[in-house]
């Protein structure tokens, strides 16, 4: 008889491999006058993530820069698949979201909104982002950068990267709480703060963006935030997408939630394809890489996690088309299902394979500003903690 279980959405997440913009001007390096962060020795037992706090400027001036957000999750995502933490651990990848800016922001608050708290559902964090609109305001950095240090749970571990990434255009001395101090809390919790200038790159030196990354050992990047994103088509995108559509069906939705967040995520399908293409192609790419997990609603991730949730879950609680069968044969339907999704999310790797050779070669290489200044101040950050990329 199967039993009843409180259910939880067991969040989970994976995050970025291109944001869209142009060549990075400059990526300055870790100053010397700060030691570098503490880097100890991998422990077996232990799990290491990557935390990055995005804090997103969403007043009128920044919808290029949202829109590069939304079009260049998943390529962000699709590069954390080949980050190991020392020799032996894959880390995980937890993002948080933060706007500030906007007028229909609480005045009392500092115009700024906690969107996602740190997260790896993939689905979440594209919702989230999706949910945002600009509207003009004041913007207050070194408000925003406190409010993510006092909210989020940042953890103590030493080994953990810890990032926040702030976006903007005003200058960062703006609001009532000094931005020196809210650096100075970083420090402390052991957080690294990259700054992005959307202008000009010595106009963010003046406004004091590049002072604002110095002080705890950051990354200063100034981009094109309004820059087209430049799509390359590829004989392989067509035949991705078709197999997303089947990788969909080895889903098993279940418990209250399990119905809407299989609706979800198709949703955030369709939002990928809307922006084009080769953003849905990239998506389909995160769905089939380990960061891509769904344990909080889908059967196959839960049971992977632990068989007991069958011997824990009600009757009704299963999908319709698991309801009076017996334990024997709901566990061979899930392993039939997760005998299909592994076949189906290595074909997808295989062909991405050859997509990505493609690409490089008719762009030369070339990703977003967004996108290299991120992953160039995360790669040269993470390297001081021992994170490599294969």
């Amino acid at each position: 008889m199967i039993r009843k279980i409180s259910l939880f959405a067991l969040a989970g997440f994976g995050l970025w491999h291109s944001f869209g913009f142009g060549p990075v001007k400059e990526v300055n390096t870790y100053v010397n006058s700060f030691p570098p962060p503490h880097v100890s020795e991998v422990r077996p037992a232990a799990k290491q993530y990557v935390k990055i706090a995005l804090l997103l400027d969403t007043s009128n001036s920044m919808d290029g820069l949202i829109h590069q957000a939304k079009a260049q999750l998943w390529d962000i995502v699709n590069e954390f698949t080949y980050a190991r933490c020392g020799t032996q651990h894959r880390p995980g990848l937890m993002i948080a979201l933060y706007e500030y800016g906007n007028d229909n922001l609480s005045s009392r608050e500092g115009y700024i909104r906690q969107v996602l708290g740190f997260s790896n559902d993939l689905d979440e964090i594209s919702e989230k982002l999706f949910s945002l609109t600009t509207n003009g305001g004041e913007e207050y950095c070194g408000t925003v950068i406190h409010t993510s240090l006092k909210q989020l749970e940042w953890g103590k571990n030493p080994d953990d990267l810890k990032l926040i990434f702030i976006a903007g255009n005003e200058p960062f001395t703006q609001g009532k709480l000094d931005y020196r101090d809210a650096l100075s809390q970083a420090r402390e919790k052991d957080v690294v703060v990259n700054t992005i200038f959307c202008g000009n790159y010595e106009q963010g030196i003046t406004t004091k963006w590049k002072d604002g990354a110095l002080r705890t050992g950051g990354d200063y990047m100034a981009i094109d935030h309004n820059q087209q994103l430049v799509h390359v088509t590829t004989p392989y995108d067509d035949i991705i997408i078709q197999l997303n559509a089947k990788l969909n069906r080895t889903y098993i939705s279940y418990g209250v939630a399990g119905a809407e967040r299989s609706k979800q995520q198709a949703l955030q399908d369709d939002n990928a394809y809307e922006l084009s293409e080769s953003v849905a192609v990239n998506r389909a790419v995160s769905k089939s890489s380990r960061l891509y997990k769904n344990a909080g609603w889908d059967l196959v991730d839960a049971v992977e996690d632990s068989e007991e949730i069958l011997e824990e879950l009600e009757e009704e609680q299963l999908p319709k088309a698991l309801q009076g069968k017996s334990q024997e044969e709901i566990k061979k339907y899930i392993q039939q299902k997760k005998a299909e999704r592994i076949k189906i999310q290595k074909e997808i790797q295989e062909l991405n394979t050859k997509r990505e050779t493609f690409i490089a070669q008719k762009r030369n290489d070339q990703k977003g500003e967004l996108e290299n200044a991120m992953l160039q101040a995360i790669k040269k950050q993470a390297a001081r903690k021992n994170y490599v990329w294969e």
